[in-house]
């Protein structure tokens, strides 16, 4: 048998290569000099630039680059690294024809064919996602912003309507707190863009205040958890009456006391993801366990615990309170809603 089929091929794949770069009109494709001249130039690339392939070849790579950057020198700091790297990708503010601003990603790969060295740009236009993303940020800071307006406007009534009813001085300040533990895990959602909250950001932010000196008097241990914007918004109203109630009775009253956290992530057999949180106090005064139960306890039980698919226990051991909770966390895919605000029972 006579192997005839070679020059076909690579005949055959030059040309179907050549289709696919022409007809990607979604992407600009471009070949270019080490130095950064263009040599090639396709119909996506004409159609994100403005610039046809008569205008282009024999233009240089920074032609597309805003004066800050050309200035910066970030053209031939990308060139350079595809070359000695392989690859350089980058995305940011590019300039077309008429000078109008479009956000692109974008890759340059470095290339040797025979004797001939070179670079190749593959970028894709994603302006409209990006100017997507900006209103989305835009709208999300005017909503932040009327919502911590209304929280402080609530706030104040509770507070005139409890004191013009003579309601105890220490209720008011406990119902303010928990307002402004609230705001407090609002604000951190919306500087996440609502994606979630960090686990360990929202103990920190909560033991803050009481932090004494060189004394650390919150020791957190654990790997990187984000939360859902529900269980955020729960975890950090825990926490909140928690650390509330370590600064009043327990370990975070005295000079020495400490807490010391846990927690851990894992999956199940079905890959949902599921988490483990211990708070347990040290150093503190005497403990005993309450007549009944407290709001806190009721809020752990229900956001956290059982109502919530999980399982939460508060226990009154005499070297401090110990909380430790086992929750399956929500994902963005899950429809469920846990509502911090519903009425607590018992």
């Amino acid at each position: 048998m006579t192997n005839d089929t070679s020059p076909a091929i690579t005949t055959l794949h030059s040309r179907t290569a050549e289709l696919i770069v022409e007809h990607a009109r979604d992407y600009a494709i471009f070949t270019m000099e080490l130095g950064g001249r263009i040599t090639s130039w396709n119909t996506g690339a004409e159609r994100i630039t403005g610039y046809a392939a008569d205008e282009a070849i024999g233009m240089q790579f920074d032609a597309f680059f805003t004066a800050s950057d050309r200035s910066a020198g970030q053209a031939q700091i990308e060139l350079d690294k595809a070359w000695t790297e392989g690859r350089a990708e980058d995305t940011r503010w590019h300039i077309r024809k008429g000078g109008e601003r479009f956000w692109a990603n974008g890759v340059t790969s470095s290339y040797i064919d025979g004797e001939t060295r070179g670079l190749i740009k593959v970028m894709r236009d994603e302006t409209r996602n990006r100017l997507a993303d900006e209103q989305r940020i835009l709208l999300l800071n005017e909503l932040n912003h009327r919502i911590n307006n209304t929280l402080v406007t609530v706030q104040s009534l509770v507070e005139q309507t409890l004191r013009a009813t003579d309601i105890d001085r220490s209720v008011r300040e406990n119902l303010t707190a928990r307002l402004l533990a609230l705001a407090d895990a609002h604000k951190l959602l919306v500087d996440q863009n609502w994606a979630g909250a960090d686990l360990q950001t929202i103990l920190e932010k909560a033991v803050s205040p009481y932090q004494a000196g060189n004394h650390q008097r919150l020791r957190a241990d654990g790997p990187g958890v984000r939360l859902s914007p529900q269980q955020a918004v729960s975890m950090t109203l825990v926490i909140h009456e928690l650390t509330t109630n370590a600064v009043k009775y327990g370990a975070l009253s005295v000079p020495d006391g400490y807490v010391e956290t846990a927690w851990n992530l894992h999956y199940d057999e079905r890959g949902a993801r599921h988490m483990t949180f211990l708070w347990e106090e040290h150093d503190g005064p005497p403990v005993s366990i309450p007549e009944r139960s407290g709001f806190g306890t009721r809020l752990i039980a229900r956001s956290l615990g059982d109502d919530a698919g999980g399982r939460a226990r508060v226990e009154y051991a005499s070297g401090g309170v110990r909380c430790s909770i086992n929750l399956p966390l929500i994902t963005p895919a899950e429809t469920e809603i846990l509502d911090p605000a519903a009425p607590i029972g018992g």
